[in-house]
């Protein structure tokens, strides 16, 4: 395993020969609460990893032992004149957009506090790995502002918008089993196995074609919300363009022979 850090506050470790990377939010003394610096840190991070063909499944983790993380950092906000809040905006922003927008399948490990800005970046993965310790929700309005890292837009994709209004209108605190419940997570562990269930749910998903996970992802991103036609046309256009790659001739062939596939990744 290697590693490599971005800023003070963001690690990146990569595993099964750097086809799995875990994307570890790591400001232990502030329970991973968003600053600035953290921001620019991730946003930078997600760009390498998106870049990087090697990488197939990326794996959002924290190395706090009570909280993925808490949301922005308030003490920070609260220092910020009208103007620098203005100025802030587009760093926070480039945070959650950063781990959104990766091209390759995420998973969130998540446990402890998972609240405001930190549930939003596990919202932000395609799959929430959740310990019985999780507590998430999106409390902003109990702070006079809004969920602003994606909250009102994937939550409600998730679990339909009156589900979604009643729990940002509370700001109420979701514990472990009902937040399975209401699918605001999608795999419940016991206490201390997110990281290791997500990791090998990863490894599943890492041991299948780089150029089909990718094209699979964008069709389920790029189609969500069209209607069923623009929806199909979406997903011919996503199989176009892995129907005649390196992968897909690599897959049938292994298939036929009954080995084990050797992606090329193009």
């Amino acid at each position: 395993m290697s590693e490599e850090r971005f800023g003070e506050f963001v690690l990146v470790r990569r595993h099964e020969d750097g086809h799995v990377a875990e994307l570890a939010l790591d400001r232990p003394k502030a329970m991973n609460a968003v600053s600035s610096e953290m921001a620019r840190s991730l946003a930078g991070a997600c760009a390498a990893l998106g870049a990087d063909r090697d990488v197939r499944v990326v794996v959002l983790t924290s190395t706090h032992e009570r909280a993925f993380c808490v949301g922005a950092d308030l003490k920070e906000r609260n220092s910020f004149t009208d103007a620098e809040l203005v100025r802030q905006r587009p760093v926070a922003r480039g945070a959650y957009t950063g781990v959104l927008e990766l091209p390759m399948p995420t998973v969130a490990a998540v446990h402890g506090f998972a609240l405001g800005g930190g549930f939003e970046l596990a919202l932000s993965c395609d799959v929430i790995v959740a310990d019985r310790t999780a507590v998430v929700g999106l409390p902003e309005v109990s702070v006079g502002v809004i969920p602003g890292g994606g909250g009102t837009q994937l939550l409600p994709r998730r679990v339909g918008a009156a589900r979604a209004a009643e729990l940002i209108f509370t700001a109420r605190r979701v514990e472990a089993p009902e937040a399975r419940e209401l699918g605001l997570v999608d795999v419940l562990v016991d206490e201390g196995r997110d990281r290791a269930e997500a990791l090998s749910l990863a490894s599943r998903m890492a041991a299948n074609s780089p150029v089909g996970l990718r094209a699979a992802k964008r069709a389920l991103r790029v189609g969500h919300g069209l209607d069923l036609r623009a929806g199909l046309e979406v997903e011919d256009a996503a199989w176009r363009s892995v129907a005649f790659s390196g992968d897909r001739a690599e897959g049938v062939a292994a298939f036929n022979e009954k080995r084990a596939p050797r992606w090329p990744g193009e």
